[in-house]
């Protein structure tokens, strides 16, 4: 049975799954339903919003550090160079049920030197397109070991995260030899992937 978690809430997944070896972190979300739609002018006139195009990112911390932009895994690099963080690519709308993105995470290979994981979405060109979390819905974050597809446990994000631009959902990070698992629901305004690099440097 997959633990449901609250924001804050830190389980252990080696410790609690014998022989727990490659997880997926499964992101999902969708955009809220607009009432009104536009109508007629605004589809004369080629004003419809755009789709909310939401991107993960796994961010590979040393120390609780990020050193080196090849820590960075996301659509425009999908495999950590020790091969151990790989992203399964760029879902452009959430359409659809279940995970909207995954990222593959082989934790009892990933290097030593590595003890954090950062999970990050945050929305493409949320500034220019004048898009926040505030018009996304359902957004999840759920653990899921490899070898049987069973959910380990799952993060709904259930405040208001109007004006958001970005959102750190959790982190999966070693401690005394055993990998856990923390839900963290912190959202941010900023712009992009590489701004929210900046926040563990």
């Amino acid at each position: 049975m997959a633990i449901n978690l609250q924001k804050g809430q830190k389980i252990s997944l080696t410790k609690e799954n014998a022989g727990l070896s490659k997880i997926i972190v499964g992101l999902g979300w969708d955009e809220v339903r607009q009432s009104g739609g536009g109508g007629f002018l605004s589809a004369l006139f080629g004003t419809q919003p755009q789709a909310i195009d939401c991107d993960a990112s796994a961010i590979l911390l040393k120390n609780g550090k990020y050193v080196s932009k090849d820590d960075l895994v996301f659509f425009g690099n999908l495999k950590h160079k020790s091969g151990t963080v790989n992203h399964m690519g760029d879902n452009l709308t959430g359409a659809g049920e279940g995970d909207d993105e995954q990222i593959v995470i082989d934790l009892s290979k990933v290097p030593a030197e590595y003890d954090k994981i950062v999970i990050v979405v945050n929305i493409y060109q949320a500034v220019r397109r004048r898009q926040h979390f505030g018009m996304i819905e359902n957004a999840f974050i759920r653990l899921v070991d490899a070898k049987n597809n069973k959910e380990i446990c799952k993060y709904n994000l259930t405040e208001n995260y109007s004006g958001m631009t970005a959102m750190i959902f959790g982190e999966v990070y070693r401690h005394n030899g055993e990998w856990k698992f923390s839900a963290i629901g912190n959202g941010t305004t900023d712009p992009g992937i590489a701004a929210v690099c900046q926040r563990y440097v």
